[in-house]
């Protein structure tokens, strides 16, 4: 399943999504990290040192090699150099497994040894000196979206992106390709002062979104956030010392952390699994093919000089019968 962080700048979507990922290894599950964030921290939350973070190779360098792997034997896709961001799957087409070993996750994703488990960590990428003026940060975020539109993933298997922050994240049709949004909210009308964009634009794509509290001491904090989100409000992530310690690069063993929070986690993990029970594979296709058609018109057909829209399968489906290995095969 594939699961999403947002939030406000300085929420704690990071540090959430860093022990959401740390509890799954811990229950054995089967995760691939991606920081998908302008500030590039998810390394350091999951116990990278600085010199080991910046040697993380950025997806957005790699974007040639995804695109050639992806693209595969697929007749719709002239070359590489037509795919762009959005460019869905069809016949033909290489899809990307939680579970294997691909050229994809060779050259961009690293092992993460935690305390209970490993992990695979892809990054975008930070955004550097030299794009200032000349780039848009989406653009390197787009070869995150180009991977999760070709990914298959099925039970006890876990995408955790963590999404640069703010209502950037709406910013193109990435935001539609998960099971479950986490928003981390703190109680302050700061730190809900972007649910209800996230709402809106949730609601009209069908996208279940839930509000987690973070930093809350106590029912007061709790009852703020339930008068500002209603029934979004999923739980309240409370003070934690191995949280504090771990800011401080000092944390303990993840098995030390507070009980109540741990229950947190699996309230997640919990809510993200029922979630991915009710995915629906053609509309989950449909919304791709929808982006895919909505930026070939708006810009991909002219940077490309290709005919975008004759690259969609209108028989194909995305779905967990073509979970095999190898090239995707006819349904």
């Amino acid at each position: 399943m594939k699961i999403a962080f947002v939030g406000k700048g300085g929420s704690g979507k990071t540090t959430l999504s860093s022990l959401f990922i740390r509890h799954l290894a811990a229950n054995e599950a089967h995760v691939i990290a991606v920081d998908a964030d302008i500030n590039q921290h998810l390394g350091a939350a999951l116990g990278l040192d600085d010199v080991e973070a910046a040697a993380l190779p950025a997806l957005g360098a790699h974007l040639p090699l995804i695109k050639d792997y992806l693209r595969g034997s697929n007749p719709r896709i002239a070359s590489a150099e037509t795919m762009i961001k959005t460019t869905p799957p069809g016949e033909g087409s290489r899809l990307l497994r939680v579970r294997e070993d691909n050229p994809i996750f060779d050259a961009c994703a690293r092992t993460v040894r935690l305390d209970d488990g490993d992990v695979r960590l892809m990054a975008t990428g930070p955004f550097t000196e030299s794009d200032l003026g000349v780039a848009c940060y989406h653009s390197k975020v787009g070869a995150v979206e180009l991977c999760l539109n070709h990914l298959v993933d099925g039970p006890e298997e876990y995408v955790v992106v963590d999404m640069t922050a703010g209502s950037d994240s709406f910013a193109s049709g990435m935001f539609t390709r998960f099971d479950m949004t986490f928003l981390v909210a703190e109680p302050t009308r700061k730190g809900v002062s972007v649910y209800r964009q996230y709402k809106e634009y949730a609601r009209d794509f069908g996208v279940a979104l839930k509000v987690v509290g973070n930093k809350v001491q106590g029912p007061d904090d709790l009852e703020f956030l339930r008068a500002e989100v209603g029934d979004d409000l999923l739980i309240g992530f409370g003070h934690s010392d191995w949280v504090r310690a771990m800011e401080k690069g000092r944390p303990s063993r993840f098995e030390l952390l507070e009980a109540d929070n741990r229950m947190v986690l699996q309230t997640l993990q919990d809510t993200a699994e029922d979630s991915y029970e009710l995915r629906d594979w053609e509309r989950y296709t449909r919304q791709m093919v929808h982006f895919h058609l909505k930026n070939a018109e708006s810009w991909g057909n002219e940077k490309t000089g290709a005919d975008l829209a004759a690259q969609v399968d209108p028989a194909f489906v995305l779905d967990e019968r073509r979970a095999g290995a190898g090239a995707v095969a006819p349904a």
